[in-house]
């Protein structure tokens, strides 16, 4: 009896530890061993962490680049701050318009009594006064005449507002044309006047035909033309604004 019980724990073997049986069970031991240690939820949580900020710097580069991509589109491919307030450079937009001779054809006439220019020579100057009685006064703009003494049409020399339209008794009909940039054509010496007073006239639009005055009555039937810089402002030369045509 005694040698049977003796092979029967032969046979089963020693009696297991309550931890080697767990173990035999299962690894859940193991990782109950591991998080046991006291580095372990540390090193956890600067992984975490370290994985989160990895995370947020991605984030953060990607909204970067795309703001500064957007910016520099805006900047290349928007308006300038001059379009912005201004609208675009006129500049760009339109032709500035050109000031012509008060005349259709101006090769049809002859300039009979010339501007004054104090800058002249002493013959030019003297050719350039007009002489009403005992009088000599320098000629503030310019005769255009015909040879045939005949009348012709008398042309907005720019696009304008008519400001006067007057009979003088020494200069004869008067017309006045105010401009955009601020200079003003007067026009002497008419006959058939065809426009008002605050009438809207276009470069060489017909205003009046050519007649005659009697402060240059010795002329014959003529044309006076001025060039001033703005209403009763000082006369200057036609010829240094007008463009050749």
């Amino acid at each position: 009896m005694n040698e049977h019980n003796k092979d029967l724990q032969g046979k089963e073997g020693a009696p297991k530890s309550i931890e080697g049986a767990q173990t035999q069970v299962g690894g859940g031991s193991s990782w109950k061993r591991l998080l046991s240690k006291k580095w372990v939820f540390p090193a956890t949580y600067m992984a975490a962490a370290a994985i989160i900020l990895t995370l947020m710097w991605v984030y953060q580069g990607s909204g970067t680049f795309q703001t500064d991509s957007s910016l520099k589109t805006d900047l290349t491919e928007g308006p300038t701050v001059t379009e912005s307030v201004n609208g675009p450079d006129v500049a760009t937009m339109a032709v500035q318009e050109q000031m012509q001779w008060p005349v259709k054809d101006r090769s049809e006439l002859e300039v009979i009594l010339p501007f004054f220019d104090s800058k002249a020579t002493s013959e030019a100057r003297q050719a350039a006064l007009v002489e009403y009685g005992d009088e000599f006064t320098p000629h503030v703009g310019m005769d255009f005449a015909k040879p045939d003494n005949t009348t012709f049409e008398v042309v907005a020399v720019m696009s304008g507002k008519v400001t006067a339209v007057q009979k003088d008794p020494l200069v004869g009909n008067l017309v006045e044309v105010t401009h955009s940039n601020g200079l003003v054509s007067i026009y002497q010496s008419l006959t058939d006047v065809k426009v008002a007073k605050d009438a809207e006239v276009k470069k060489g639009d017909v205003i009046a035909m050519a007649g005659r005055n009697e402060l240059e009555k010795e002329q014959g039937i003529h044309l006076h033309f001025e060039l001033r810089q703005g209403q009763g402002g000082a006369a200057i030369n036609p010829e240094q604004h007008i463009v050749e045509q």
